[in-house]
Formats: structure tokens, sequence, C-alpha cells
């Protein structure tokens, strides 16, 4: 790679030669403040935060979009900066709401973390008309505070980079507001829930609808059992609530927390990614053998199911019938479970911790009570458990390593892995593998499909027969991959679809990391690997081989596709269009 030599703050460097100003001081160890700049996400100069001193230069420029060159001199602390800088987050302070102390970014706001860093006054030199600010509560799974909005557009780059688009900047000056168009509430628009947005926002204006008290509520309620599932994902990344490194697996802290909060059972949505495999790798065959509708296109995810079903409304068919982990073990919790232990499942709470605030909107979804009671009641993510911990003055560190219940609680590696994308696709292969061939194969790791890249494709030599799979996370990779299968082009048998960039570890409702952790971690790498690594050392690593879930079904469920489990673990979709 060329190399340029420039001069930070007095100090030669040699930094990348298509490195922006930004980019180099970082390399240097100097972390130049933003608040509009997310890596891969946004880069478009506007706030202004960045501004640093060119020799040479007229004016101050903004570091994350100028780029470097040969011999350039920079200085990013001089008064003159510094001034800038305070200004800037003066006029910002100025018209936001300053209820620090009960928003729920508070401690983890990069604004907040700024004015704390440069000295900021709550009541200062400028003293703006704090705009009452349009607040929109019209979904199941977001909210958004426009009195919190520093119109930093982290949020617009995100939709679009998910190939949604559904926000954008209304009105001009003083009136700008971040909005849908036409004034509409989001719950009127073609938004998929993938809370990309609100992982990108540097301030409380987006968070997900909180659940937390209706949770406390049903564990304090006498007459409930309440259950609680984990997903695979929320594992991997839970930790960084509490100050540990990004990819700390902390399984059995999080089951221990989990107990001491109250509930009554503590399951392993592992074990109904187990069951998803089973019931999607009999269909994938089903529909090979019997020329049902390929590819088939997997659905445990909830935003990409959306997006499916508004954008690619023709295509709907080729999505697997499969419930997500999710529901399936909320539908066997309130039947097969609920008989085995005779408890009247109407007494039953059914709670699942997701690393997806989509997951909020898939429980109130059409056909998702095969019990004939909704499969999960409430559904709370990754963040929104930590505040639970949080709240009840738990010490998650120092909280020991405890299992989950054995009801629902054992898995296999395969299971594990559905948290990053291309693990779904692994999991279905070694079943179906298995399944084709009639034996127990050992060679069970398809790397091919595994990694962080937004688009993967594979050809696997299954009983006798190519089978050519795809997988894709990131809903504009998987625009660009569906507009090949509605046109022909694509001959793919099995695609997975993720709707989050890196899967499920990357989802909306996982903990929130600072733009200057983003440019020097790949977040969703770490939290990948953390589940690829307990793959590797569990002694079963493949769905069908679970004991429990081999019980599930020769005492209730029958076999794979039986009348019971379509009943139960399939669903049904709707053609929604724009």
């Amino acid at each position: 790679m060329e190399q340029v030599n420039v001069k930070i703050n007095g100090v030669s460097y040699e930094v990348p030669a298509d490195s922006t100003i930004l980019e180099a001081a970082r390399y240097a160890g100097i972390d130049i403040p933003t608040l509009c700049y997310l890596k891969d996400i946004n880069q478009i100069g506007a706030c202004r935060m960045c501004m640093v001193e060119v020799k040479g230069a007229r004016s101050l420029v903004a570091a994350c979009v100028y780029p470097v060159n040969e011999g350039m001199e920079v200085f990013t602390n001089t008064p003159k900066v510094q001034e800038s800088r305070k200004m800037t987050l003066e006029l910002l302070l100025s018209v936001h709401d300053r209820k620090c102390l009960s928003c729920e970014r508070s401690g983890n706001c990069e604004f907040q973390k700024l004015c704390n860093e440069m000295g900021i006054e709550v009541e200062n030199r400028f003293e703006g008309a704090v705009p009452a600010g349009k607040k929109d509560y019209s979904t199941l799974y977001l909210e958004r505070n426009n009195a919190k909005c520093i119109l930093c557009r982290r949020c617009v780059a995100a939709c679009q980079n998910q190939h949604v688009s559904v926000i954008g900047a209304n009105n001009r000056g003083f009136d700008t507001e971040i909005g849908c168009a036409f004034e509409k509430p989001l719950g009127d628009v073609s938004c998929v829930a993938c809370g990309q947005c609100i992982v990108s926002c540097p301030t409380g204006a987006l968070t997900e609808k909180d659940n937390t008290q209706d949770v406390i509520d049903a564990i304090n309620d006498p007459e409930k059992i309440v259950i609680v599932q984990t997903a695979p994902a929320v594992r991997a990344a839970l930790g960084e609530e509490f100050g540990m490194p990004i990819g700390t697996n902390v399984e059995g802290k999080m089951v221990a927390a989990l107990r001491r909060l109250g509930f009554d059972k503590v399951f392993d949505t592992d074990f109904g990614a187990d069951m998803t495999i089973m019931e999607e790798a009999h269909e994938f065959l089903d529909r090979v053998k019997n020329g049902g509708k390929l590819p088939i296109i997997t659905s445990c995810s909830p935003g990409w199911v959306k997006f499916c079903e508004h954008y690619y409304p023709d295509l709907v068919d080729n999505l697997s019938t499969c419930k997500s982990p999710q529901n399936m073990t909320g539908a066997l919790i309130k039947s097969w479970y609920a008989q085995k232990e005779g408890i009247d499942p109407t007494k039953i709470v059914s709670v699942s911790v997701m690393p997806c605030v989509a997951k909020k909107f898939e429980i109130q979804r059409d056909d998702e009570d095969g019990a004939g009671l909704p499969d999960v009641d409430i559904s709370i993510t990754t963040r929104e458990l930590a505040r639970l911990i949080k709240r009840a003055q738990l010490n998650f560190a120092r909280l020991p390593d405890e299992k989950f219940d054995d009801a629902m609680g054992v898995s296999t590696g395969a299971a594990v892995i559905f948290g990053a994308t291309g693990g779904v696709m692994e999991a279905a292969l070694r079943t179906a593998a298995d399944v084709l061939e009639g034996k127990d194969l050992e060679s069970i790791d398809y790397t091919e499909v595994r990694g962080t890249e937004g688009f993967k494709e594979a050809v696997y030599k299954v009983g006798g027969m190519d089978v050519k799979v795809a997988v894709v996370s990131g809903l504009s990779n998987a625009d660009a991959l569906l507009k090949k299968v509605r046109s022909g082009e694509a001959d793919y048998q099995f695609i997975e679809v993720m709707c989050c960039p890196g899967g499920c570890v990357n989802g909306g409702g996982q903990p929130i990391q600072s733009s200057v952790n983003h440019s020097f971690y790949d977040i969703k790498k770490l939290r990948a690997q953390a589940l690829y690594d307990q793959d590797k050392n569990m002694p079963l690593r493949k769905s069908h081989q679970n004991p429990v879930v081999q019980k599930c079904y020769e005492e209730f469920l029958g076999e794979p596709g039986s009348h019971k489990a379509h009943e139960l673990l399939h669903t049904t979709y709707v053609k929604r269009g724009y």
C-alpha cells in the first residue's frame, strides 16, 4: 500500500496514501472528535466537530472527509480548533433536550461524552429555543424523539445502507427534522424494523420500545410462570455493557443473572435453532425431491422477512415456512414443555432476549401462536437485559457461571453459530449432508460460507448432487442478490439472508459501540468469533444429534415436517408491497 509522510502536531508519521486526516490521526493515536462520522456508514463532514488546522489552508477543514497528501502538516489541538469545537457543542446543546439523567443513552452518549470532555456547561452562552421535537411511537419496536436529535444523519445513512431509505431530512434551516416522507409516522411506511438506525445514533434520539417494565411486572405476578430464552448472539455481546472486551462469551454469567432477576426457568434459544434446522433441512430436501419452490430462502431474520414482504412480494413463496428459533422455542414452551410439566399454558409468560428489535415486531405477527397463545409474550433486546441487570444492582462480572435449565437448555454447535452470517446455512448443511449421505460425516466445517463479508457463495457435493448456496447479510446485499433471483440469473438452491450486516451479532438490539471503536475494531467479526469458538469446543455439533430435540420428536411431534410440527413450528407470510 502506498504511504505518504505527514506531520500531525509536529510529529512525523507515515500513513496510507488514501487516508483522510481523521484516519491518519487515529493511526497516530489521536482521536479527533466526531459526531456525524461512522466508518463505512456516514462520512459527510456535516457536524463540524472534527475541524482541524492544515498548514497553508485558509480555514479549518473537516478531518473526516479531507484527504492527506505528501508533506501535509496538521494541527488538531490549537486554540482555534478548540474554540471551534466548543462553539459547535454549545450550539447543539442550546437546542437539545437536556434530560440526560433519565435518558437511556446516558453514560453511552457520544454527544454527552464530548460535552463532558470539552467542559461544556448545560447553561451556556447560547440559549436557543429547545424545540418540542416530534416524537414517533407508531411502531411496536422503535421510538424516535427528535428533541434529542443532533441532525448528524447517521440514521439516514444506515437506512440507506440497508436499501430501505424510509427516513430523511424534512424541512430546512432551524425547522429541519429527521422523519419519513410527507411527515408519515414510521408505522405507516415500509420500515423493516432492522434497528440499524438505533445502533448508529450517537444520542438518545432513537431507542427500541422498552419492555423492561412488562418483564418486571410479570416476574412479580405470583400467578405467572415466567420463562426466558436467550438467542446465541446475546452471549457474545452482553458483556460489553459491563466493560468486558468485544467478543467475550458471557453465557454462564448471563444465565446466572437471569436466575437472580427472578425468572422461573432459563432456556436457550439454541434449542429452537436446532429445531429450526430439523424442520428447515426437511423442508429443503422435500422441495428438492418433489419439485418445490427453489431457491429456498431462510426465514430466521424477521427484518429480512419484512423486507421481502415489502420489496419482493413475488419471492415470498421462496421463503422457508419455518418460524424463527425464537418462536419455535416459544411454541414448544407453551405446548410440549407445558404438557410435560403439567402447567396451564395460560399461566406462562414467555420472554425472549434477542439481539434484534425486529423480534418485537415478529411476536405480534399473525400465525405466531402455535399453541393457541402467542408463542412469545415479551421480547427484549440485549440492551434491555443489561438495563434490568443494572437496575437490580447485580455485579455482572462477579456472578458465577451457571448452565441453562435442562428441559430446553441442551443445544449443539450448529445452533450456536446461528448468530453469525453463514451460520444458519452451515448448520443446515451439516444435517442435510448426513441425511442425504446416510451416515455421520466427519467433515462438518463449511468454511466457505463463514466470514463477515456481505456476500458468499459455494457449491457442495451432497448426496451425489451439487447444491449451490449463497449467503448474504445486510439488505443492500440481499437486494442485489434477489434481483438476480427474480431475473433468473442466479441458480442457487439454498439462500441464507440475514437482515443486519454480519448477522445477528450486529443486530439492532445489540450494545452500541462508539464511532471510535467502529474505526479500530471489526465488531461483528469479534462477536462472531466467540460463537465459532464455542461451536468448535462443543461435544455435539449437528442439530439432529441433540438428544432433547430427538426426544421432542419421539414423544410429541412425531417427525420433522409432521402435521403437528407444521401446526406449531411453521408460519405464513404477507405480500405487503410498498
